[in-house]
């Protein structure tokens, strides 16, 4: 049980669960222009953790057949036989009963609107399958984290929630057009629906960029809207830097640079974002 436990770990990409936490935590410190107690930090965490294992062995199992036809995907545990659905599927309502249980811990309203988080991130499985906006709710869940953080700390949901849940959601939009990237043949060898597969290379390049400039606008917008000082705003252009650099990676006619450092780097953007608004929060 261990090993298969193990496994399921490494086919989610357990790991990764720490680039979502930043912005979550953001959206805390933002709500509070101070710090969470340690029982909600906690909670937030557990949270995380439950909504992200949910969402990703959701995704894997959902996505099972197709992986086991993509070549750069027939490695992965279920393609493979490693652990079977059921296992799977069992890990997933494991995983979304400790998203429940941290809301109900959190507030109320956090309870309450555990099961639309989790019908959203389950529903971004099966979108690629109809439409090339998949993308863009694959960015509506992630954006669940900041508003899901915010309401756990406040109770209540407000503009600027919504705002920092727009940022994120561009700035997921924007760099999951890029991972599309890699899989544009044989989204178009099997009908599967993507940015890339609908407008091609030159032009996903282009909206991308433009996704990530939303993503920015709104978050200057909040030095504006909330009681935030120069190390949040430092943070932003800190981020921008990040942002303008990714990009100057990615050609039409030179895609060698989309490897595992390129998105992992993405991650840091998340990382710089909530160190500099947690120094301004100290400070």
């Amino acid at each position: 049980m261990i090993a298969k436990f193990k496994i399921i770990l490494e086919m989610i990409k357990f790991e990764h669960t720490i680039f979502a936490l930043p912005f979550a935590f953001t959206g805390a410190l933002l709500a509070l222009d101070g710090l969470p107690s340690w029982s909600q930090a906690f909670w937030i965490i557990v949270a995380m953790v439950g909504a992200r294992s949910a969402a990703m062995g959701f995704n894997r199992w959902a996505d099972r057949k197709i992986d086991a036809e993509n070549p750069r995907t027939r490695t992965r545990a279920l393609p493979l036989g490693l652990v079977t659905p059921g296992q799977v599927l069992v890990f997933i309502a494991v995983s979304s009963a400790i998203l429940m249980v941290a809301a109900y811990m959190l507030n109320p309203l956090s309870f309450y609107l555990s099961p639309l988080a989790l019908a959203i991130v389950f529903f971004y499985s099966y979108t690629k399958r109809f439409t090339f906006l998949a993308h863009a709710f694959l960015g509506l869940a992630i954006s669940g984290a900041p508003m899901g953080a915010w309401i756990a700390v406040t109770g209540r949901f407000e503009l600027p929630a919504l705002v920092l849940g727009t940022a994120v959601l561009f700035w997921l939009l924007g760099f999951d057009i890029l991972y599309a990237l890699q899989d544009l043949d044989f989204d178009r060898a099997s009908g599967l629906h993507s940015i890339p597969q609908r407008f091609g290379i030159r032009t996903s390049l282009w909206i991308s960029r433009v996704s990530h400039g939303v993503t920015m606008f709104a978050l200057f917008s909040l030095y504006w809207l909330l009681p935030v000082g120069l190390y949040y705003f430092s943070g932003v252009l800190t981020a921008l830097g990040l942002i303008v650099y990714e990009h100057s990676l990615v050609k039409e006619n030179d895609l060698s640079k989309l490897n595992m450092a390129f998105f992992n780097m993405n991650g840091w953007i998340s990382v710089t974002i909530f160190m500099f608004t947690l120094l301004d929060v100290l400070m």
